[in-house]
């Protein structure tokens, strides 16, 4: 198998496990990878995900002997994959409503930046790089990557890291805001674990709530007040938010259910 997905105590783990070939993307891997993003969208035990993988390297993106191949055979064709494995895939991702906690170590490359970025909050290693790639073979992009630099990082970067393809240490991308924390790589797995299982057994309705917030908030300061107006009446009937309140006042600690 190249991908592995094993869900635990409301944590569902997808893991990339092709490290022989630094976790490049062939047809299986991604075939197998959309399975499994899309089994833990249908499945309402799961309240939060991991995604990380197997070696030294998270992802370079895509096999690029295979896409020799498939521009031998037929280059009118070639790049179909983006249609039929990695436009479902991003957006299958987007589909979890739940929080997405992504492990990165060594290079994160092209789709594999991609993917990265598809999730909520990234945990890197110190000798983490990210890097485009795509117009150092002549490409353009894809994987959401154009959508996604734009929204985090502005136009004027964006285009620096499309048009240069230059490399990005985790010290800038913590700078920048691509990752929420940086740790020693021999730490990287353990930390977004830790942080996976903390939403894991949080208000998964406050969460989900979060996430739509965050990603609705280019439509500007009236919609998301009229946004956080509606989650704010829904979240207030939930058992979670009952039984936090009754938690404060014994001075306990709460126990969320993700009801």
């Amino acid at each position: 198998m190249t991908v592995n997905l094993s869900t635990v105590d409301g944590l569902a783990t997808i893991t990339l496990a092709r490290p022989s070939a630094h976790n490049a993307l062939d047809v299986e891997t991604k075939v197998a990878f959309l399975d499994a993003v899309t089994t833990v969208a249908d499945d309402a035990s799961v309240r939060a995900v991991l995604i990380t993988a197997e070696g030294k390297n998270f992802c370079v993106g895509q096999d690029l002997g295979e896409h020799v191949k498939s521009l031998q055979a037929d280059p009118s064709t070639a790049m179909e994959t983006v249609d039929v494995h990695y436009n479902p895939l991003i957006r299958a991702l987007a589909g979890i409503t739940v929080p997405i906690v992504v492990a990165v170590s060594g290079a994160c490359v092209g789709a594999g930046f991609g993917i990265a970025l598809a999730g909520d909050i990234r945990v890197a290693g110190e000798r983490t790089s990210f890097a485009t790639a795509f117009t150092g073979i002549a490409l353009g992009a894809d994987s959401g990557l154009s959508h996604h630099l734009v929204s985090k990082l502005g136009a004027s970067r964006a285009a620096g890291l499309m048009m240069l393809g230059d490399k990005v240490t985790a010290a800038q991308a913590l700078n920048w805001g691509l990752v929420h924390r940086v740790v020693d790589d021999a730490e990287v797995l353990a930390t977004a674990t830790e942080l996976a299982n903390r939403l894991a057994h949080g208000p998964t309705q406050a969460f989900i709530d979060v996430k739509s917030l965050i990603n609705a908030s280019d439509d500007g300061l009236d919609a998301a007040l009229d946004r956080e107006l509606a989650s704010q009446r829904r979240l207030g009937q939930t058992a979670d938010h009952a039984a936090a309140v009754s938690a404060f006042l014994a001075k306990e600690k709460p126990v969320f259910t993700g009801h």
